[in-house]
């Protein structure tokens, strides 16, 4: 398919939202009685070294994904649903508010390109209008039930690049004229990807490296300033 228009990709925790969707629904799981003390601190520990891009995602993504082993499909998917509904939708930051309606308005498809779920990215595009999304599916069998294995690539780091790159190809669009916003060093190879890296309340590593690549920064908590145009 030719490529003629641009597209703008959006990270969703701490760029969106200001939180990390992953910690909120750790504490939800623990509330529930569905993680122990013990899951909760190791979960809480490859949270942090995710923020400063120190984990092995692969390791830590798989770790978690082997938790819910033989788990329906449909009944994790419900159960991200109702958390999203109870605890995240209104969570949406005012300048990503304004940056989403700005690209909408330009024409340009708005897809959320995250490590969460696919169960979560369904669930965001749904409530916030987004027009598609590129995330990690879990694997499951024949009857519905996960597996403990996730796609590959993670969709995390060049993972990101690999899945927006098949996601333009399919659809249309041109990397070379697109934007990506996020908050995340772990981003880089996506954000030289694309034609507009745009820097989102950034991470201190991204923000040092946004300093000297001269790529703008946007803090989202307020409505001015919201795009990369």
């Amino acid at each position: 398919m030719e490529k003629t228009k641009p597209a703008a990709f959006f990270d969703l925790d701490r760029t969106l939202i200001e939180e990390n969707s992953g910690k909120l629904y750790i504490q939800h799981e623990r509330k529930h009685g569905r993680l122990s003390l013990g899951q909760v601190a190791i979960s809480g520990f490859y949270l942090l070294m995710y923020h400063f891009s120190l984990v092995d995602i692969e390791k830590a993504y798989r770790k978690a994904a082997q938790h819910y082993t033989g788990q329906e499909d449909s009944m994790l998917r419900e159960r991200t649903q109702t958390w999203f509904a109870d605890e995240i939708q209104d969570l949406l930051l005012p300048g990503a508010k304004v940056a989403l309606a700005r690209h909408q308005e330009a024409g340009h498809p708005r897809v959320l390109l995250t490590s969460s779920s696919s169960y979560m990215s369904e669930t965001v595009i749904e409530a916030w209008g987004l027009d598609d999304w590129l995330a990690n599916h879990f694997s499951i069998d024949d009857d519905g039930l996960l597996t403990g294995e996730v796609s590959s690539p993670l969709c995390y780091g060049k993972g990101k690049v690999y899945w927006a790159e098949k996601w333009a190809e399919r659809n249309g669009v041109d990397l070379d004229q697109s934007y990506f916003y996020t908050d995340s060093y772990s981003d880089m190879p996506m954000l030289e990807r694309v034609e507009h890296p745009c820097v989102v309340n950034p991470d201190p590593r991204l923000r040092r490296e946004a300093h000297i690549r001269k790529w703008p920064i946007f803090n989202w908590k307020n409505e001015e300033g919201a795009t990369g145009f």
